[in-house]
């Protein structure tokens, strides 16, 4: 019977310390321990975010109010575009149903209840569209 290998003990706080700001270059990046402007690990958690939803294939479409104060919202998400093609999407989407709306986090939330009216504009684009949430 073999145990696994205990993971070496830190004595004192030295060994947790990592170095969070330098006067050269500002805040560094925990990741790689770049400065934030030269950081690649932004850039690649991006890459990977978009690959992710490409790879999903499906674009969701709900209404929602958690969290809003009992506002409607109706949420897409899924949609295999990058932060520009977003934006250029939801500007689209808020004009055809004549309302307001945002983009946070790779979900475009248009203002109201308008799921019905999303999912044939986004079927019209060629997307597998599906109705998300009851």
């Amino acid at each position: 019977m073999s145990r696994a290998p205990r993971p070496k003990s830190v004595s004192g706080l030295s060994g947790l310390s990592s170095l969070v700001y330098s006067t050269d270059s500002g805040r560094l990046c925990p990741g790689c321990g770049q400065a934030q402007a030269q950081c690649a690990c932004a850039a690649q958690q991006a890459e990977a975010a978009l690959a992710a939803r490409r790879a999903a294939g499906v674009v969701k479409v709900q209404r929602s109010s958690k969290g809003r104060g009992g506002k409607t919202v109706s949420t897409v998400s899924g949609v295999p575009l990058d932060e520009a093609g977003l934006q250029a999407l939801a500007k689209t989407l808020k004009a055809a149903c004549g309302t307001g709306g945002t983009v946070k986090d790779g979900v475009i939330e248009i203002q109201g209840d308008h799921v019905a009216q999303l999912l044939t504009l986004l079927d019209g684009r060629g997307w597998t569209v599906k109705r998300a949430g009851g």
